[in-house]
């Protein structure tokens, strides 16, 4: 069985890479204790795991708070996942099982009408169906670990990208060759396929520190 620890530190990675807490939200010790039903040693243990991991940081007199990103710290994350996305989906075209394979075509498939419709929440569940079926077919849990340690870190600015219409749309064209490329075998195709979906022209660099720099003249005149 999982320690209660464990437990709870899966719980909130999840709520913060979907996005339910944001960059500089609290996380308290005894709100972890109260509403995961743990005492409050584990809920300390949890927080000091997620510090480790760098999703929380711990503020003198603050306590801890979900991590926040400068610019260009989430441009340098960015540019990283780009790397390991890439390099996963190399491994996917020459390790993929056909089971997986056929699984990956399908989920791009069923993601059609959700990117066409700009039906942005759906798409997003589709979209992490996407990614996950790649990672396993990767057979590389370490490369697995660090995409989702490092999406974690950026999942407050980089998934809001998936609530423009145009990058939905985009999105789904680009998961096609990605897919077409492993469906091939070929590695150097899918690794340059998967890297040009996740840097995506360098639009996200600009949507992400305009978004970030935005945020921080409001706060500085707040």
């Amino acid at each position: 069985m999982a320690r209660a620890s464990d437990t709870v530190r899966g719980l909130i990675e999840k709520e913060i890479s979907r996005g339910k807490l944001r960059p500089g939200d609290l996380i308290d010790e005894k709100m972890l204790s109260e509403r995961f039903q743990v005492s409050r040693t584990p809920a300390r243990e949890a927080i000091m795991q997620l510090a480790a991991t760098g999703l929380v940081q711990m503020r003198p007199r603050h306590g801890a708070v979900v991590s926040e990103l400068s610019a260009d710290e989430a441009v340098a994350m960015l540019e990283t996942l780009a790397c390991l996305e890439s390099e996963a989906a190399a491994l996917a075209a020459q390790r993929i099982r056909q089971e997986e394979l056929d699984q990956l075509i399908k989920v791009h498939a069923e993601s059609e009408d959700a990117a066409h419709s700009n039906d942005s929440k759906r798409y997003i569940e589709f979209n992490g169906q996407f990614h996950g079926l790649i990672y396993a077919g990767a057979r590389n849990t370490y490369i697995a670990d660090l995409i989702r340690q490092t999406r974690s870190r950026l999942a407050y600015y980089h998934t809001s990208s998936l609530y423009q219409r145009s990058r939905v749309e985009r999105s789904w064209i680009e998961h096609g060759k990605v897919v077409s490329a492993i469906e091939k075998g070929d590695p150097t195709e899918a690794q340059a396929a998967m890297r040009d979906h996740i840097l995506s022209g360098g639009r996200v660099y600009a949507d992400l520190v305009a978004t970030m720099t935005h945020n921080k003249e409001i706060k500085d005149t707040a």
